[in-house]
């Protein structure tokens, strides 16, 4: 039903509903309820359609967000849709994991007005959540088929995403990656209740369908370096994220056995596609009955205390070092953990582990460095806490793609990162691109999004040059 626009006096803010702590604790479901059509319509009409868009401005991919929000208000959901896909390879994604109150949302017109923010997030989600039921996605059918390959290593948000952009425009694409599944942490990091693992999953068969070919359970450097695929392929994208975990460096961390928040966060949802999975089964992964503390405080800490939730932890207990106020994390989800018993101990640092025991030093903000506040011990005695269980959610490093690849000359940043053109995201080797986490460092799935969008428009262009040299 089409609705006029600039209601927000009129109607009030309304996401879609949550379910229930008591229901949404007690499995690994999305915790978000059908957005219905005249919902979304009438949360889509209280768009201001402001003259500077904030919320576009503030989308890493530049989405046309007035633009599909005036058409879902107005009834036209196909159009709508198809203009939310023209900029966002994957909507329904980041319709889930994006944290919109941070981006669009945070910066939308009417909730700085105090009216509340438009729902951008969830319409996103609700336009190709419907634009699957009706059939409207379309397949991949490139017009002609130009006889040039690209490679792309990593098979997660960026590579599939520039692999369907590249397949589309008729190039032959194949997708490396360690894993068993495409999806990268889509699958195996992003926990089932954010991101139900059957939309990766549908990609992958979409891509499949269309013509990319998976190698899976391929690594780089153990099963073929990067000269191997110079030599089968016309370009090369790197696109494999960022796994090195950082690990806490206090005394008594190796002997307590502490976890890397990716291995506690896989093992979860293997077991959740129904895979084996020893260190669960023997109850070393799995929090059931155990006293659970999560050190850190992003999004993959927020991920780690509500899997332990609703794996049947005894309690969960985020120990961050920061105040609320500077956590990196999404202010969302820190509220749906704390609605959903997970205890935040602000400004709290393990000092020492020794066994079940944590010595805790309570902290304070110091002077600024690099825009945030510095934690500082602040001078009151250590506190004792007991864990079962003791996560590490402290980020992640890129590993050396330099050295996995064997590619001396490929340029490895500071931090870590593959050095790329900020224009093309060409790396120091003429053909091989980068992009993503491994370019960028660990961010978010909108990122590498837009990275990928990059990549695939520069890989064009390079191999339209190379015919034309040829020619």
């Amino acid at each position: 039903m089409g609705s006029r626009l600039l209601k927000f006096s009129e109607i009030d803010y309304g996401p879609p509903d949550v379910r229930d702590a008591g229901s949404r604790t007690s499995d690994f479901g999305e915790i978000h309820q059908d957005f219905i059509i005249e919902k979304a319509a009438e949360q889509a009409s209280r768009c201001s359609q402001c003259g500077i868009p904030f919320c576009q401005a503030h989308c890493p991919l530049g989405n046309h967000i007035p633009d599909w929000l005036q058409l879902a208000a107005e009834g036209r959901t196909r159009e709508a849709y198809e203009v939310s896909v023209s900029t966002n390879p994957m909507p329904e994604v980041c319709g889930r994991v994006c944290p919109q109150d941070r981006l669009c949302e945070g910066n939308c017109v009417v909730e700085k007005a105090g009216f509340g923010t438009v729902t951008i997030g969830a319409v996103e989600r609700w336009l190709t959540d419907t634009a699957v039921r009706e059939g409207w996605v379309e397949p991949i059918r490139p017009a002609t088929e130009r006889g040039q390959s690209v490679g792309i290593v990593g098979a997660g948000p960026a590579g599939m995403a520039a692999a369907e952009k590249l397949r589309r425009q008729g190039y032959a694409v194949t997708v490396y990656d360690r894993y068993d599944r495409a999806g990268g942490l889509m699958i195996y990091g992003i926990p089932n209740f954010k991101l139900d693992k059957a939309i990766p999953e549908r990609r992958a068969r979409a891509l499949a369908e269309g013509g990319v070919t998976f190698r899976y359970n391929w690594s780089l450097g153990r099963d073929g370096a990067l000269a191997d695929l110079r030599e089968e392929h016309d370009a090369v994208l790197l696109a494999f994220g960022a796994y090195a975990a950082r690990r806490l460096d206090t005394p008594g961390c190796e002997e307590s056995a502490t976890i890397p928040a990716l291995e506690y966060l896989t093992a979860s949802n293997r077991k959740g596609l129904g895979d084996a999975v020893p260190d669960f089964e023997s109850g070393a992964l799995d929090a059931r009955g155990k006293r659970v503390v999560v050190v850190g405080g992003g999004d993959t800490a927020m991920d780690c205390v509500r899997t332990a939730v609703r794996q049947g932890a005894e309690s969960v207990t985020c120990l961050y070092r920061r105040d609320r106020e500077n956590m990196p994390g999404s202010a969302r989800e820190v509220g749906y953990a704390e609605g959903e018993g997970v205890v935040f101990e602000w400004l709290s640092a393990p000092a020492r582990l020794n066994g079940c025991e944590i010595s805790v030093q309570p902290m304070a903000l110091g002077e600024a460095e690099g825009g945030r506040r510095r934690p500082v011990p602040s001078g009151d005695p250590e506190r004792v806490m007991n864990a079962d269980m003791v996560i590490e959610a402290l980020g992640f490093s890129p590993e050396d793609a330099g050295a996995l690849g064997g590619e001396e000359t490929l340029r490895i940043n500071a931090r870590g990162c593959v050095h790329a053109d900020p224009k093309t995201l060409e790396t120091t080797i003429p053909g091989v691109f980068a992009a993503g986490d491994l370019v960028r460092g660990p961010s978010l799935v909108v990122w590498a999004l837009k990275d990928a969008l990059t990549a695939s428009e520069s890989i064009a262009r390079h191999l339209e040059d190379m015919i034309e040299v040829a020619a």
